[in-house]
């Protein structure tokens, strides 16, 4: 049974706090003093019966059972927020709405298994799932057509007018079909003598790739198909002698499967922020504020880091 001592206000100031890493950045936003949101925090840990938090120089860190609490505390908020949101729609049949833009390197991977956990924290909602090219998906989020994007931070000049949150990094992969004859003895540089399937211009690893392969001495690619479409990928590589260059992301299921394999190449400096893009001027529905929580949950049964 939930002790009827915790109030709102322990919730809503715990998990700024936790947000903010700040005392004073999370009073700020609450418009309280600061001894006042300490004294809030230290309500809250004599109820629960335990440390939530430490302070140091870095700020705000949260313990083991503060973690765990975190977890259900934002989702009682986004909860409560969705019952409001339903209070308001009263009347209205449509159901709430979540669109979310998937760049290839996540719609594979990680979008999946977000969808599950999604789906058992907010059944009610529609998600609707979009994906497609880096300047194609932003540009529909910059015309308010998606709530967010998630995938591969773009170039500086298509993240104009949007904000990047970091989930995870991911590398570049070179894939082939199993018994491919460049498994047989790996260089990269024989790349060039069998057709390469490599991002186009725009795409959000185009330049990783190029920096990599000028790094590795690989020089013009004569037969190089351009695409960033997976299926197309996935059926082609398989089917001939195409050395595929893309997101691990991409590929993870197959090269998982031994479908396609993975040469053994190091490319560790195409390692790249995957995030989640938003417009900086929106607040995140209720929705989305599930949605978020569902991405952190995966992130940690993945083991996945930045």
């Amino acid at each position: 049974m939930i002790d009827r001592r915790i109030k709102f206000r322990h919730i809503q100031c715990f998990v700024e706090i936790a947000q903010e890493r700040s005392l004073k950045l999370a009073a700020d936003k609450l418009a309280l003093t600061q001894p006042a949101i300490s004294k809030t925090l230290k309500e809250l840990e004599d109820i629960v019966g335990a440390t939530l938090m430490t302070r140091n120089r870095a700020g705000i860190a949260l313990t083991r059972p503060g973690k765990v609490f975190l977890h259900f505390a934002q989702i009682s908020l986004a909860s409560l927020q969705q019952g409001l949101e339903g209070v308001e729609r009263e009347g209205d049949l449509a159901r709430p709405t979540l669109k979310v833009g998937a760049l290839p390197s996540v719609a594979t991977s990680f979008i999946p298994p977000v969808m599950i956990e999604f789906s058992d924290l907010a059944p009610d909602v529609i998600v609707q799932i979009v994906d497609g090219p880096h300047a194609y998906l932003i540009e529909r989020l910059k015309m308010g057509e998606l709530d967010l994007v998630i995938g591969r931070l773009g170039r500086p000049s298509t993240m104009e007018g949007v904000s990047f949150t970091q989930l995870y990094s991911e590398t570049v992969d070179l894939v082939v079909r199993a018994g491919h004859p460049l498994l047989e003895a790996p260089d990269i540089k024989r790349i060039v003598e069998w057709p390469v399937i490599y991002p186009p211009e725009g795409a959000a690893i185009r330049p990783l790739v190029e920096r990599y392969l000028i790094a590795c001495g690989v020089g013009e690619i004569p037969n190089r198909i351009e695409t960033v479409s997976g299926a197309f990928g996935r059926v082609h590589t398989r089917r001939t002698d195409a050395v595929w260059i893309i997101s691990s992301g991409v590929v993870q299921n197959e090269t998982a499967d031994g479908h396609l394999v993975r040469l053994p190449f190091d490319t560790g400096m195409t390692k790249g922020p995957v995030g989640m893009m938003t417009r900086p001027d929106g607040q995140p529905n209720a929705s989305e504020q599930v949605f978020r929580i569902a991405m952190q949950t995966v992130i940690g049964k993945l083991g996945l880091s930045s």
